[in-house]
């Protein structure tokens, strides 16, 4: 089936749930035209569905192919990618000054979930790019912003992320990829790196790589990693284009889905040693690195939302179709009744469209708070909204993805046996989803991300801030007096308890009993995320009631569904966190026994 942008879902769960109208009237976006949000939405919602979505299943059996280190991608892609830079898509957030449109990080956020719904493994090139831009744009030289930054921001070049390496996966530290000072203050890198998105491919000319690499006087570990620009092409005086760099795809790898991305190994140095560009200073690669991490966790927590709502879509779809059985309470006439109307399939498409908003809505109040944390202009507002971004960036990126998984794989059993079957699509969104809770910094990482850092930052007071604001959405809640509400209110305020305590349990023992908060890790970050979720439908769910949405009883549904079938695990999460350490702790005897 063929894609369909549910615009109406994403302007609420925008302007309302992840509180872009409410920044845009407080003067935090300066003169930006929030009116034209709606209008940039239709659009990419119709390129999506009339040029991505049809290749979806292509790229999928194609494939991509490596012939003496060049990647051929599967039949389509390169004219799509050729038309998706000229209708602007790739520089809808890129700056003014070098070709951008300028538009907020929120809006790129929602055609982001558009592109990754659409065609997921097409996406995945635009993202790596954009971060890029935001690492070279944040600490490059002038000098190389001149000559590249142009290029990307129109995707006429495309960026890659080079961090991982045979023996240094989540352990960046111990990367080995060398980079030496050459006499003309350039630098030739030598070294293999792994699992490279877009590492070679043939939409565009120029491909510009991010690349860590140590200095032979580097210090040890992270402290010692530099980032550099390395070329496919470097660029000559002219502009032109020169020689190729010493810099290859030497392999490509057979995975269990995005097969129409390409995923590359990375050889540099065969030929005397890639010519690199120093990004930012020597021995500070990481701080430049994060830039692009954290851009990009928080797409491929739009990856995540982006799969799942396209699995829900297809799901509904065969539901509505596919007759099986009569449903109790209908007429014995002997015709069978399309499965959408069994309680058990209502609950698994509820459950897969509840967590799909929750998940939605979470990435968007991301992209919002990195926004104010830019544009504002009052220094305090600025610097609350940077906290608020770097609390939420670890949930958006793990909860959402581990939510594509969870909807994806609904969405195989709603089909039943055709769901087992390559033929009907479903299985692609699940081998598709899979990848997301893995790359850019793995889930468990984050939840480490979220206890060990984020959490503890101020004494906990961007936490207290933001449960603060949950608990205000409660109340409306509960003064709402609307029955069709059910227990929503008394839900929600169950798991902002259990967030709450568990949130202060973890931030004493994160200096005194560390292992104690690292296996409690996982579990809080599902809390947090299932809390700030079901208050964010809540939300959404009161601002329908009085806004122009139609038919707002129906989003009341889905914050309800969600407050007393999801939220509702909230105090069994609490008691993994704060009771479960122990065992945790002891397994050594049963793994290790």
């Amino acid at each position: 089936m063929t894609y369909e942008a549910p615009i109406k879902d994403m302007l609420l769960a925008l302007n309302h749930g992840a509180g872009l109208k409410a920044a845009v009237e407080a003067g935090h976006y300066g003169d930006f035209d929030a009116d034209i949000t709606a209008a940039v939405l239709e659009e990419a919602g119709k390129f999506a569905s009339d040029v991505l979505a049809p290749l979806n299943r292509v790229g999928d059996q194609h494939g991509i192919k490596l012939h003496e280190g060049n990647v051929t991608t599967a039949p389509g892609w390169p004219d799509a990618y050729k038309r998706w830079t000229e209708a602007g898509w790739n520089a809808v957030s890129g700056p003014e000054s070098f070709g951008g449109q300028g538009l907020p990080v929120a809006i790129n956020a929602a055609c982001t979930e558009i592109w990754s719904a659409s065609n997921v493994a097409f996406g995945l090139c635009p993202l790596l790019t954009l971060s890029a831009i935001e690492a070279l744009d944040a600490h490059g030289s002038d000098e190389l912003k001149n000559i590249y930054l142009s290029k990307l921001v129109s995707g006429e070049w495309t960026g890659t992320m080079q961090l991982t390496e045979p023996q240094a996966g989540s352990d960046v530290g111990a990367l080995r990829t060398r980079a030496e000072r050459a006499p003309d203050g350039t630098y030739r890198l030598k070294g293999t790196k792994i699992f490279i998105t877009y590492g070679e491919h043939d939409m565009t000319e120029n491909i510009v790589h991010f690349v860590l690499a140590r200095l032979p006087d580097a210090p040890a570990g992270t402290r010692g990693i530099s980032l550099f620009l390395v070329p496919k092409f470097p660029v000559n005086a002219d502009g032109s284009l020169g020689a190729r760099n010493d810099i290859h795809a030497s392999g490509v790898e057979h995975k269990l889905g995005i097969h129409a991305s390409p995923t590359c190994t990375m050889t540099m140095g065969d030929h005397g040693g890639a010519i690199g560009y120093l990004i930012g200073e020597e021995n500070q690669g990481m701080r430049c690195m994060f830039t692009m991490m954290n851009q990009a966790r928080l797409g491929v927590g739009l990856e995540g939302v982006g799969v799942a709502d396209r699995a829900y879509q297809q799901a509904l779809a065969y539901a509505q179709e596919r007759r099986q059985g009569r449903a109790l309470g209908k007429s014995a006439d002997g015709s069978s009744d399309a499965i959408v109307m069994h309680p058990d399939v209502k609950r698994m498409l509820m459950q897969m469209r509840s967590l799909t908003a929750a998940a939605r809505t979470i990435c968007y109040a991301t992209a919002v708070a990195l926004d104010v944390a830019a544009r504002a202009t009052d220094p305090k507002v600025r610097a609350d909204a940077a906290a608020r971004g770097a609390l939420l960036t670890p949930i958006a990126k793990a909860f959402s993805t581990d939510i594509g998984s969870e909807v994806s794989y609904l969405g195989v059993q709603v089909h039943g046996g055709m769901g087992f079957i390559e033929e009907t699509g479903a299985a692609q969104h699940y081998r598709d989803a899979r990848i997301t809770s893995i790359y850019e910094g793995t889930n468990g990482i984050q939840a480490i991300d979220l206890v060990t850092r984020k959490l503890a930052t101020n004494g906990g007071a961007s936490v207290w801030a933001l449960l603060d604001e949950l608990d205000e959405t409660v109340k409306q809640v509960e003064a709402s007096n609307d029955p069709a509400f059910g227990s929503t209110a008394a839900r929600l305020r169950d798991a902002l308890g259990a967030l709450n305590r568990a949130s202060r349990w973890l931030l004493e023992r994160v200096g005194s009993a560390p292992n104690d908060a690292l296996a409690g890790a996982t579990p809080y970050l599902r809390l947090f995320g299932a809390t700030l979720g079901g208050c964010s439908l809540a939300s959404e769910a009161l601002a329908a009631r009085g806004g122009n949405f139609g038919e707002p009883q129906r989003y009341v549904a889905l914050a309800r569904f969600f407050a007393e079938n999801v939220a509702v695990q909230a105090p069994s999460l609490e008691k993994s966190v704060t009771d479960g350490a122990e065992t945790v702790n002891a397994a050594d005897a049963v793994l290790l026994g």
